[in-house]
């Protein structure tokens, strides 16, 4: 369906006679402090953008409610799904639930996560947001406090317009996300459902309908140490953890040619942190390297980490000291594939719905970054895509910034999608 031209009419002047308004809703939060530490492992300060966004809920009229992250969740869920990160330090970090109900139409579910990377390399300050030709400059404005407060916004945008919801809706802001979904993962072992699920990531305003899956391991070799003058007399655990490497490319060239998807780039395996050594005059007996593999939907996830592991175990049978002295591995993160049919109801009126608020054609794409739309659909079961302000490449970048306009856009065409999808009678 599309909306009478009288109801786009009020929404668009309603939006430009508060966007200041709305404006100040994100700055003020991307003004809190909701970093991530050690990717999540040692806790995160997502209470503090929580506080803001359950108090601006409530007085929009929401039943919200506070969903503290358990471990014994995600360890179910790891056993359920596949799917978790156990081990996080979870003290004082919890989900915000908020629910507007509506009428009797489909219901619908913004996803979108508070917490933030860490800030690094940045010449200005992070925590002290300003408009700048356009752009709103502070950490977590583009991933993904935009998109999230958008969400937010797009039912005050309805309110303020006096338009009534015609479905029930639901806001989710959740945490440790930057720690591989916990978040996402606990409210959906809680039960959260709708008829629809929307995440609110960063897209430049186009519909993303599918992403790869990625997998973190690290790979640590042991050596024997001493002088570098008598070099032959030990193990050089950086050469031998070169091998490994070496192979690891070998294999990635082989699903270049295997693996194709609609959509997506191919699969791939990016060395990113290689650690070892104490001195060039030292030999080396110990090194260890990170990687971060993606993967493609339809390959299937145990394949993959078996495929790493002969890789691995290959190569270092065929050197004398591997062979005795095999390479140790682990996990460290995972998310598993997403894919959405491009076709499904859900998918046709997000797409109309955004061209309608943007004036523009919006491309139906894929992402090589994985995030919490594979957990609502795997395992919530629900139509998901993605959609929001603020290019993908500004993520975790050093002054980080949003277009406002894309800001607003999307606002807009959040309020659209809530009134398209919940006017849905078929």
């Amino acid at each position: 369906m599309s909306l009478p031209e009288a109801v786009r009419g009020a929404l668009r002047r309603t939006l430009a006679e508060r966007r200041e308004e709305y404006l100040a809703r994100l700055t003020d939060l991307v003004a809190r402090d909701t970093r991530v530490l050690d990717h999540g492992v040692g806790g995160g300060r997502e209470a503090a953008g929580q506080e803001y966004l359950e108090e601006l809920l409530t007085r929009m009229g929401a039943r919200v409610e506070r969903e503290p992250l358990e471990e014994e969740a995600i360890r179910e869920g790891m056993r359920l799904h596949g799917e978790g990160n156990p081990g996080h330090d979870l003290t004082d970090r919890w989900n915000l639930s908020a629910l507007f109900p509506g009428g009797n139409g489909p219901s619908l579910l913004f996803d979108g996560h508070v917490d933030t990377m860490p800030p690094d390399g940045w010449t200005r300050d992070p925590l002290t947001p300003s408009v700048e030709g356009g752009r709103l400059y502070g950490l977590g404005a583009c991933d993904m406090k935009g998109g999230l407060m958008a969400a937010c916004m797009a039912v005050k945008l309805l309110k303020d317009t006096g338009i009534p919801l015609p479905g029930d809706v639901k806001i989710l802001s959740v945490a440790d996300e930057e720690g591989g979904g916990n978040g996402t993962l606990c409210a959906l072992m809680r039960g959260h459902r709708a008829e629809g699920a929307l995440v609110c990531e960063p897209t430049s305003g186009a519909l993303t309908v599918a992403h790869m899956g990625f997998l973190f391991f690290r790979v640590t070799v042991s050596g024997v140490s001493l002088h570098s003058g008598e070099k032959w007399k030990g193990v050089n655990a950086i050469e031998k953890a070169v091998l490994l490497m070496e192979a690891l490319r070998d294999l990635e060239h082989r699903w270049l040619l295997e693996h194709r998807r609609p959509l997506l780039p191919p699969p791939n395996i990016n060395v990113g942190v290689i650690e070892g050594g104490t001195a060039g005059s030292t030999v080396p007996d110990r090194c260890s390297f990170t990687l971060c593999l993606h993967y493609l939907p339809g390959m299937d996830r145990d394949e993959v980490v078996r495929e790493v592991e002969e890789a691995l175990m290959r190569r270092s049978a065929g050197d004398a000291w591997l062979a005795d002295h095999p390479p140790r591995w682990e996990i460290t993160q995972e998310g598993r594939p997403f894919e959405m049919d491009r076709n499904h109801p859900f998918v046709e009126i997000l797409r109309s719905a955004a061209a309608d608020a943007l004036e523009r054609e919006v491309p139906v794409v894929g992402s090589p970054a994985g995030n919490d739309a594979r957990l609502l659909r795997n395992i919530g079961g629900m139509p998901t895509a993605i959609l929001g302000p603020g290019p993908l490449e500004n993520c975790h970048m050093p002054d980080e910034w949003l277009p406002v306009e894309e800001y607003l856009g999307c606002i807009l065409a959040y309020a659209t999608l809530i009134l398209e999808w919940g006017g849905r009678t078929e």
